[in-house]
């Protein structure tokens, strides 16, 4: 039988069905899973000299043993193994816990390798390892850590590793073609493989690494490349011919004129609803941008030929916010539009989807509660989701199929970086809209400590008496034992006290009934209310122009992002408004966040550097949002290498001969021979 990568781990020696399980657990399946298992890092094990190391540093030191090794016991199972090194003209303690059995490798008179921590202050080594008498010649000077668990060893990875290497090392393929990797200076995906287990040199791991970065994140774009293909296939999708003067009439009916940004991604948006082409497309805005309009534009646009659209939200107050604003601007038109949300009574759902299913509504405004078995639409074109991110991809994909070949466009607040815009979003159209309406006042933002609360207090009345309104957002409904921070409930009774009949506080958390928050919101937008203590379920949606001061507290336990969204919730009419920052961050990475948010208000650069601070996977706060996982490349420190990648991938796949030229047949079959099939390459 011949050899392949993909041949399971259960052919190499000692691999029995424990071993193998374990290996399951590290989602090491075929040897080319393992040879792809990298070290998460490298330990440096070249010899030092006594006179060059530092207290702490994990270093190896090369001596004569001079004395017994000796084991002391202490505890249940504890004990301590002693013995001293002559190194030059220095001797030093070298001590391992609870490894009594390494004592008959130490022999008085012989030369040893010792990898440990350094401690200065007592001249003695934590020993980590023994590693013979080598001098780091036959493996260089680093050795390699894996990922590992308690059923398996580091050691026992590392010894698979090799034998696979050595079994399999002539069917790794090499997968970049040929003119790239000239392009590129990139060594043989071969090379690669072995020096980023076993380098020599710190020049080796970083070629190596390049190669690896590069061949991940071309076979990534290449994918992005085909689903993008599929879904621009001619004849797939629906051509919504909607008449152009009533488009433009609509237009002229707005209360304002569009700004240049929103201009043109109606143009896009617009575009593809005409073309016979499935429209997936990302539009990013930021925070009081206009998206809304947008929307309101294509969901007329596809009302203007017969067919339904649905626009889906995270919340039950955003999902009212939109009804609000749609109804006010299509009322004159006769659209027929309604909300289903999960607080809809029975009797009102059950005509909503009677209408519904008979073709008797133009546009349905809801939550999670469309995505339900018995919503059905009689000829569903559009589909919308507002804050995507917070849907998971399955969610997403059973509104779009409630239609057939729906165009789908996704909206959200919440800008984007472009390193994650092309990564994770790769296969989409993206819109931006990079322009604020006119008039909108930038936000003044401070950061304060705990201990100046008092004076927040003051300004807050002092705006108050103005006849604004004032936001205080928690990050917790009640006290927690665990996490040090403020309360919603125990602010909003501090503020009652401290207010008294001055002003009235109100009370909004996601665990109050659909009811109750309807009601303090309404309060709050009538001014009934002149403070509303929050969670941050007020984040997106809540919409109160008089609204001008917003308190976050405990600030830096939010990212950027997150803090721009609340903050956004002020600064929406004509009045100077004011977010003010209460913190006491005790790390240098949440002081940064703090100083970030007071020196600029652009959402884009914010969430470029909530990417840098936080990293992907925190800032969405969950899988759901479709981030790669790659083993190796980190999307923000190898941009460079990604957009290489894209821009590489692009070009390959429009290759006339892509399909046929025996260069890239490898190339072919990494991405899959059947996602091609029947794609246009012409």
């Amino acid at each position: 039988m011949a050899k392949s990568i993909y041949d399971s781990v259960s052919v190499l020696p000692y691999v029995g069905e424990k071993r193998l399980e374990a290996l399951h657990q590290l989602g090491i399946h075929t040897i080319s899973d393992l040879l792809s298992h990298y070290p998460i890092r490298y330990e440096d094990i070249q010899e030092k000299d006594l006179l060059e190391i530092e207290d702490q540093e994990k270093v190896t030191l090369k001596g004569n043993v001079v004395s017994e090794a000796v084991v002391s016991r202490f505890g249940p199972k504890k004990n301590r193994l002693s013995f001293r090194l002559i190194i030059e003209h220095a001797v030093i303690t070298v001590t391992f816990f609870n490894q009594a059995y390494l004592k008959s490798k130490i022999a008085t008179g012989e030369e040893i390798a010792v990898f440990g921590k350094w401690d200065a202050k007592r001249k003695s080594l934590t020993g980590m390892k023994i590693l013979g008498t080598k001098s780091g010649s036959e493996q260089g000077d680093f050795e390699s850590v894996y990922s590992a668990n308690k059923h398996i060893k580091q050691t026992t990875i590392l010894q698979l590793v090799t034998e696979a290497f050595k079994l399999y090392q002539e069917h790794i393929p090499e997968v970049i073609p040929a003119e790239l990797r000239t392009k590129y200076r990139l060594i043989s995906h071969h090379d690669a493989v072995y020096a980023m287990h076993f380098p020599a040199s710190e020049e080796q791991k970083k070629q190596a690494r390049r190669e690896v970065v590069f061949e991940e994140f071309l076979l990534y774009q290449m994918r992005m490349q085909i689903v993008r293909k599929k879904q621009k296939a001619m004849g797939k999708g629906n051509k919504l011919n909607y008449n152009v003067n009533d488009l433009r009439n609509f237009i002229e009916t707005l209360p304002f004129e569009l700004t240049k940004a929103q201009k043109r991604v109606v143009n896009e948006i617009c575009s593809d609803l005409r073309q016979p082409i499935h429209m997936h497309r990302l539009l990013q805005g930021d925070v009081g941008s206009g998206k809304t309009i947008v929307a309101a534009i294509a969901l007329y646009a596809a009302t203007n030929v017969g067919v339904q659209s649905a626009l889906m939200v995270p919340t039950e107050i955003l999902a009212e916010q939109h009804m609000e604003s749609l109804t006010e601007l299509f009322d004159p038109l006769e659209v027929r539009i309604a909300l289903l949300t999960g607080s809809t009574k029975t009797k009102e759902r059950r005509n909503i989807l009677e209408q519904l299913a008979n073709g008797e509504l133009d546009v349905l405004i809801g939550t999670h509660a469309l995505i339900q078995q018995d919503v059905y639409f009689s000829r569903l074109g559009l589909v919308i989701t507002d804050e995507q991110h917070r849907f998971g991809v399955n969610q997403r994909k059973l509104l779009r199929d409630k239609g057939k070949d729906a165009d789908v466009l996704f909206m959200t607040a919440t800008p984007i970086p472009r390193t994650l815009a092309i990564t994770t979003y790769g296969e989409m159209d993206v819109s931006i809209i990079d322009e604020m309406p006119a008039g909108r006042i930038p936000i003044q933002t401070t950061w304060i400590k705990p201990k100046n609360f008092e004076k927040t207090l003051e300004f807050i009345e002092i705006q108050l008496k103005k006849g604004s309104q004032a936001y205080v957002i928690c990050p917790l409904i009640e006290e927690s034992e665990s996490i040090d921070v403020k309360n919603a409930t125990d602010i909003y009774e501090k503020l009652t006290a401290y207010y008294g009949d001055r002003f009235q506080v109100g009370l909004l958390h996601g665990k109050m009934k659909s009811a109750d928050k309807e009601s303090i919101m309404e309060n709050f937008k009538e001014k009934k209310l002149q403070v509303l203590v929050s969670t941050t379920v007020i984040e997106v949606g809540v919409n109160v122009p008089n609204a001008t001061t917003m308190i976050i507290y405990d600030a830096d336990r939010f990212g950027l992002s997150q803090l721009h969204q609340l903050r956004g919730r002020v600064g929406r009419g004509d009045k100077e408004s004011y977010c003010i920052l209460v913190a006491n961050p005790k790390t240098e990475n949440g002081m940064e966040r703090m100083k970030i948010m007071t020196e600029t208000t652009d959402g884009f650069l914010l969430s470029e550097k909530d990417l840098e601070l936080r990293g992907p996977g925190d800032l969405f706060g969950n899988k759901q949002s479709g981030i790669p996982d790659f083993k190796i490349g980190d999307i923000v420190g190898d941009f460079g290498a990604l957009e290489a990648a894209r821009q590489e991938a692009v070009q390959l796949i429009n290759q006339k001969d892509f399909l046929t030229n025996e260069l890239y047949q490898p190339i072919r079959e990494a991405v899959g021979f059947n996602e091609l099939e029947g794609l246009d390459f012409n």
